[in-house]
């Protein structure tokens, strides 16, 4: 691991851009390492994981990895993949669920984490915060996002958040299950096997 990569990710993991803001106080939570080969941006930490300071440590991550159909140890390898929230602190709770991420992360950190990241293949963009600040405003949707998931494919995959509250959107939707989880999990796995190809081939 490079020193200017360990120096970046110091500095962002100390960042106390927003602490006025925080109810609970900074405590970014990412994971990442220059061989990460898979990317998630969700929205920001729920209490559980600023208590833990492990990323998605709760029903939402165990949600996520049975959707990518990835062991915990896979998902906290961060040589296979990196975390890197559009808020990377939790941002305290609102009237309906938690606040949405604070603004001031993604300009601040993510064009210079994602200099150091040279290896993704796959970026999964988790939530409306996500999608809206890398795939613009195309569809004025997640759902219509979601739903032509193919015109981002195979680099970029947009996902609805796999929070417990969006079940209803699960079932409202179930294309999303029988149509895209498919294909979502399919590229996992090429990416993974790519991965560990490279990683047995002689030096």
């Amino acid at each position: 691991m490079s020193r200017e990569f360990e120096q970046l990710l110091m500095q962002a993991r100390a960042c106390r851009i927003c602490e006025a803001n925080l109810p609970l106080g900074p405590r970014p939570v990412l994971q990442m390492a220059p061989e990460a080969r898979i990317l998630i941006i969700g929205q920001a930490p729920g209490l559980k994981v600023h208590q833990t300071g492990i990323p998605w440590n709760d029903p939402s991550g165990d949600t996520l990895r049975r959707w990518l159909e990835l062991s915990r140890e896979q998902f906290y390898d961060p040589q296979l993949v990196a975390i890197m929230p559009m808020g990377f602190c939790y941002p305290g709770k609102g009237k309906s669920g938690d606040l949405p991420p604070r603004p001031e992360c993604a300009p601040a950190w993510h064009q210079q984490l994602l200099n150091v990241l040279p290896n993704i293949e796959l970026t999964l963009l988790i939530g409306q915060y996500a999608q809206r600040y890398y795939l613009g405003k195309r569809y004025k949707t997640l759902t219509e996002t979601v739903r032509n998931w193919q015109e981002f494919a195979p680099s970029q995959l947009p996902l609805p958040h796999p929070s417990p509250r969006n079940r209803y959107w699960l079932t409202k939707n179930p294309w999303f299950e029988a149509e895209e989880l498919p294909a979502l999990r399919e590229r996992v796995h090429q990416v993974l096997a790519a991965s560990s190809a490279q990683h047995q081939a002689p030096s």
